[in-house]
C-alpha cells in the first residue's frame, strides 16, 4: 500500500520540519527522476515511482543518523501502514542486496540491524526498487548530477565506494536506458530541473 501523491508530499514536509536539511530537496530530486523514467517504462507507473521516490529517506525526519535512517524510514512507513514505501526505505541503500556494501557509519542497535538483514533477506527487489537506487545515485539537493561526480563525491566524503556498488549504479543507468531508449540525463532534464 503506498500513500497518495498528495499524503506523501505531507509526509515529507512534516518530516524536514522534525530534521531540516538538504535531504529533502535531495527526495524531491529522486521523485522527479523517477517518476521521468517510469513514465518512459511501459511496464511502471509514474504515479508510484514519484511517491516512492519523495519517501525512500523518510527516516531522516528521526534525526541524522546513517544506517539508522534505513531502520527508521522502514519502521516509520510500516507503522502507516504503507509498505510499499516501507520497501523502498530498505533497499534503496543496498543495490547488491547486501549490507556489506552500506557506505556510511554503521549506527543502529543489534536489533535494528537484525531486523534490517530479516527484512532484506525476504525482499525480492523489483523495478521499483532499482529504479529508486539509480535516483539516488543522481540526485543532488539542487537538483540532477553526474553520476560519477556524485558517487565520487560520497567517495571522498566517506573514504571509499565499493566498486561493486559503483558498479551496479552504472548497469542501472544502462538497464534503464535500453528501457527508455534514450539517455538518462535528458530523460530526467538534468539540466533544468530544480526542486
Amino acid at each position: 500500500m503506498l500513500p497518495t501523491r498528495e499524503k506523501a508530499e505531507e509526509l515529507l514536509k512534516e518530516a524536514e520540519k522534525c530534521n531540516p536539511g538538504p535531504w529533502g530537496n535531495h527526495s524531491r530530486t529522486v521523485a522527479h527522476c523517477a517518476e521521468k523514467i517510469a513514465m518512459e517504462c511501459r511496464d511502471m507507473d509514474g504515479d508510484k515511482a514519484y511517491i516512492v521516490g519523495l519517501l525512500h529517506d523518510i527516516g531522516r525526519r528521526f534525526g541524522a543518523r546513517h544506517l539508522g535512517h534505513v531502520a527508521d524510514g522502514y519502521s516509520y512507513m510500516m507503522s502507516l501502514g504503507y509498505d510499499e514505501a516501507a520497501k523502498i526505505c530498505l533497499t534503496h541503500s543496498f543495490n547488491t542486496h547486501t549490507i556489506d556494501g552500506y557506505i556510511g557509519k554503521f549506527d543502529v542497535s543489534e536489533e535494528e540491524m537484525k531486523m534490517i538483514q530479516d527484512a532484506l533477506f525476504a525482499i525480492s527487489m523489483d523495478e521499483y526498487d532499482r529504479l529508486i537506487q539509480l535516483c539516488d545515485s543522481l540526485a543532488g539537493a539542487e537538483g540532477v548530477l553526474n553520476m560519477e561526480e556524485r558517487m565520487g563525491d560520497v567517495k571522498r566524503r566517506y573514504g571509499g565506494y565499493p566498486k561493486e556498488k559503483w558498479d551496479k549504479n552504472l548497469s542501472l543507468r544502462k538497464h534503464f536506458e535500453e528501457k527508455t531508449g534514450r539517455d538518462i540525463y535528458d530523460v530526467v532534464e538534468k539540466d533544468t530541473f530544480r526542486p
